[in-house]
């Protein structure tokens, strides 16, 4: 897999995070509800960042589509948590899997990416009351 390829494949993960996060905040309130809005405003930037790197380079931009299919319904608080962590751990694989394809500045990109989500995913994991709320390999398929 080239550079370009994965990060055209962790900006269609970016993408379907952006989209999760609208049925995700809706569910919650307060704090939450603002961790939630701030998620989504970190993967738009993120998106952001990949759609101008893309287009400026060599790759091409995947094209977001109108919708994504959320994997079980989000009816309620539980549901919503579930989904925010799940979409971290997603995300993350991408990023993940963008570290071997990736050198120099796309790398540090990728690694902070990984990161990021990972903490997210720890933080979602608290505020579910999720133990162990950490995992030892954020972005490693289970």
């Amino acid at each position: 897999m080239t550079a370009e390829e994965a990060l055209g494949a962790a900006l269609t993960a970016e993408y379907a995070a952006i989209f999760a996060y609208g049925p995700i905040g809706v569910q919650l309130a307060d704090a939450a509800r603002r961790a939630a809005r701030e998620a989504e405003a970190a993967h738009r930037r993120r998106r952001d960042d990949l759609v101008l790197r893309l287009s400026t380079g060599s790759g091409t931009v995947p094209a977001d589509r109108a919708g994504y299919a959320l994997p079980y319904p989000v009816t309620d608080r539980e549901s919503a948590l579930r989904l925010a962590v799940e979409v971290e751990e997603r995300t993350a694989a991408y990023w993940r899997a963008a570290l071997a394809a990736t050198t120099g500045a796309e790398r540090t990109q990728a690694l902070a990416a990984l990161t990021d989500c990972a903490l997210r995913a720890t933080r979602w994991r608290r505020t579910a009351g999720v133990n162990p709320s950490t995992v030892p390999f954020p972005g490693r398929p289970a």
